[in-house]
């Protein structure tokens, strides 16, 4: 079966090189929306183009036709942009961030920090992505510290279900950015590890990929540059970690 999914997933990406964008039929009233975070850094606000709003909005779009594309969720068009201290986070089950490790890193104001707390203590899930190196993951270790100081942030380790609920995937994978390669990806790092903020029944909170940009491999699914094989990875990890936090 994991052979026969990722032919499909192949298949459906297949256009990259001539540049084709896929129809989807999306719906109004589907089960999935892709909702990105917006956040200030130290030495940069939220608004307009800050790090939170890097490959907006193509990698969002993108990702949402290849759910679309290669399961049964039924997905809305339009991705979305929210704060943390908004109530509305609470109607979505699966928030996306990255580049949490940039301009000096994320500032959370007491009001984000209490609502992200509740939100991932009722179930919700955060998926942080693309920032790289020691010195931004001290950044974001220095923020989300502030959200649940009483717990650890883990490695998870190749037979995690994470990587087993939809693909079947060898654990973490380094997904470099347009015109880099897997051995040298950002600051010359050639691996990447996936880390998180578990609840008290050990269910992923907060899934950390670290040292890896899938917000590339979905922004790039469509430029002939960029090679399938990490659009491939990014959509197996990113709809592996959907169906997890949809799951869970």
């Amino acid at each position: 079966m994991s052979r026969l999914l990722s032919k499909l997933l192949l298949l459906a990406l297949a256009g990259a090189a001539a540049g084709q964008s896929p129809e989807i039929d999306y719906d109004s009233a589907g089960e999935f929306n892709f909702v990105r975070v917006q956040f200030d850094t130290y030495h940069g606000r939220g608004f307009g183009y800050g790090a939170w709003a890097i490959d907006f909005p193509a990698s969002d779009e993108n990702f949402l036709r290849g759910v679309s594309r290669l399961t049964n969720i039924r997905v809305m068009s339009n991705p979305i942009v929210l704060r943390l201290d908004d109530a509305e986070i609470f109607n979505y089950p699966f928030l996306y961030m990255l580049e949490v490790g940039q301009n000096g890193g994320v500032i959370l104001s007491p009001a984000e920090i209490g609502n992200l707390r509740e939100y991932l203590l009722r179930g919700g899930f955060l998926l942080i992505d693309d920032f790289w190196g020691q010195l931004e993951w001290d950044n974001f270790q220095a923020a989300f510290s502030q959200v649940f100081p009483d717990r650890e942030i883990t490695e998870l380790q190749p037979d995690h279900e994470i990587f087993r609920v939809y693909y079947d995937i060898d654990g973490p994978q380094m997904i470099p950015a347009l015109y880099r390669t897997d051995e040298f990806g950002e600051r010359g790092i050639d691996h990447a590890s996936n880390h998180a903020i578990l609840d008290d029944a050990g269910r992923v909170m907060v899934l950390v990929n670290w040292n890896s940009d899938m917000g590339d491999g979905w922004e790039h699914t469509y430029h002939p540059a960029y090679p399938t094989r990490y659009a491939n990875s990014a959509y197996r990890l990113g709809i592996n970690y959907l169906m997890y936090s949809m799951t869970h």
